[in-house]
């Protein structure tokens, strides 16, 4: 039996008011991102939003690594929309 490899798709979708959620739950990208950015780590993740699936928490953080510039643009326009900046 040989092993299927198949590239999936990051658990993340954008919700009516343009915020991208993590795996179907309330949880935001921007919540993610600042917490790996702050040193924790996936299980910690968790750990703070049970909601999260510990699968999903790692896809999102390869994500994160893999379009570092992407994500910077989003998280720079959510704060212009909050008004942070």
């Amino acid at each position: 039996m040989s092993l299927l490899v198949a590239a999936e798709k990051a658990p993340l979708v954008t919700d009516a008011d343009g915020v991208v959620r993590v795996g179907g739950t309330r949880v935001t990208l921007d919540t993610v991102v600042g917490a790996f950015r702050d040193g924790v780590s996936a299980e910690g993740i968790v750990e703070q939003y049970p909601s999260l699936l510990l699968g999903d928490v790692y896809s999102v953080i390869g994500y994160i690594l893999n379009h570092t510039d992407e994500v910077n643009a989003y998280l720079q326009r959510r704060q212009i929309a909050e008004g942070e900046v």
